[in-house]
């Protein structure tokens, strides 16, 4: 609405109508606000969890290759069936577990509307979702926004494992769906076999539909193993399992992700994906449907971003920071009391502007704020990258 417009229906003595906030305590996202403040600075940026590193040229050729073929126009709804192909393949090989291309599997405009739209999809007024905190910041909205209620469940430091009696307590006749997440965002854990079991004894002889938000699936180090919902058979028949090719394959702005699901799930979940992104960019699918060929692409995953993280970790052992465990994802978390007094939020703002360098602090992820002195570095970066800013963190022991 313009300025003049505004004015004029002041001036007719007519009051501005003030909408409803529907989300009225969620403000913008601490990754917004972080890479906003690290380009504000020229900070080196280890807030937001993306590379600075591209694909390999391949996939932009194939990209490119089917938009001069002519696939440019609208993808069916559900995605295009070579990639949904390459999905079920790929699923079956590794989950051993057989999801049918044409009704169990749907290509999403990232995994951000993937989740939201399982929410949408499920979750009505009264309902009670279970979430694990700290939290990865898209859940908790969703949820309000389809009229539900959120019962946190906390996951305390430094090893930041879920406490299933705590869940058992917790869940009751409005309980209608458990989120998880695993590798875990922002605490890089990696739950167990023993972990999914628990989750299917808590969930067994109940509506409850679990969605699982497996986007690092890859990216687990030490030699461990990505426990998947859909490899359970128990939780696969309960389950909406959700991955991204952004985090897979060093394109998190292309913003394409998946879903697999059981058949009537999907079609509750593609009732709603219909009219909130209807499909996702044509000759983008198809070229991961071709990249997809080579599995080595994403099972080499995990050594890759195991080097980064030992690296890191090495060019910061000289450091005042305290560096947890990290299993999977490509984060570090770090306690940082010998350096300073400051709250997390402060503290990772001085970091910005008067070290150079960006993180996350861990309070943005709890809904009270706890503030348990924890920052969150991404290392999906150059080595370049990750030198530079380890040599200004180093500084701060002097």
């Amino acid at each position: 609405m313009s300025r003049n417009f505004r004015k004029a229906v002041v001036m007719s003595g007519k009051q501005w109508f003030t909408p409803k906030p529907v989300l009225a305590n969620t403000g913008t996202t601490i990754f917004t606000v972080m890479s906003r403040l690290a380009q504000e600075c020229g900070a080196i940026n280890l807030s937001q969890g993306f590379p600075d590193f591209n694909a390999e040229d391949v996939l932009f050729e194939r990209v490119l290759h089917w938009m001069r073929a002519g696939f440019n126009q609208y993808a069916p709804m559900a995605g295009c069936l070579p990639l949904r192909a390459a999905v079920a393949g790929k699923v079956e090989a590794l989950y051993g577990t057989i999801y049918d291309v044409e009704h169990e599997i749907t290509i999403t405009a990232g995994a951000t509307q993937a989740l939201f739209t399982a929410v949408i999809a499920f979750v009505g007024a009264g309902d009670e979702v279970i979430v694990f905190e700290p939290v990865y910041d898209a859940y908790c909205p969703a949820i309000e926004l389809a009229g539900g209620t959120v019962v946190r469940m906390q996951l305390a430091a430094p090893d930041y494992r879920p406490d299933w009696a705590a869940v058992a307590a917790a869940i009751g006749p409005r309980t209608r769906m458990i989120m998880i997440n695993s590798p875990h965002n922002p605490t890089a854990t990696v739950w167990s076999a023993d972990d999914l079991a628990q989750l299917a004894a808590l969930t067994r002889d109940t509506g409850i539909i679990v969605v699982s938000d497996e986007v690092y699936e890859h990216i687990v180090f030490d030699g461990g193993a990505h426990q998947s919902c859909a490899a359970h058979p128990e939780l696969a028949a309960r389950s909406v399992v959700v991955s991204s090719f952004g985090k897979t394959y060093h394109i998190t702005g292309w913003k394409v992700g998946y879903v697999v699901a059981p058949r009537e799930l999907m079609s509750e979940f593609r009732k709603v994906h219909q009219f909130n992104v209807f499909t996702v960019n044509t000759p983008v699918q198809l070229a991961l449907a071709d990249y997809m060929g080579d599995a080595g692409r994403y099972l080499h995953l995990s050594a890759f971003y195991q080097d980064k993280r030992d690296h890191f970790r090495s060019a910061l052992a000289g450091s005042r920071f305290e560096l947890l465990s990290s299993h999977g994802t490509y984060f570090q978390l770090a306690r940082y009391g010998a350096i300073s007094a400051r709250p997390d939020t402060a503290f990772c703002e001085w970091l910005t502007r008067e070290v150079g360098v960006a993180a996350i602090p861990v309070s943005a992820f709890f809904a009270d704020g706890r503030d348990e002195g924890v920052i969150r570095f991404c290392f999906a970066k150059n080595e370049v990258t990750l030198d530079a800013a380890c040599e200004r963190l180093l500084r701060l022991h002097r």
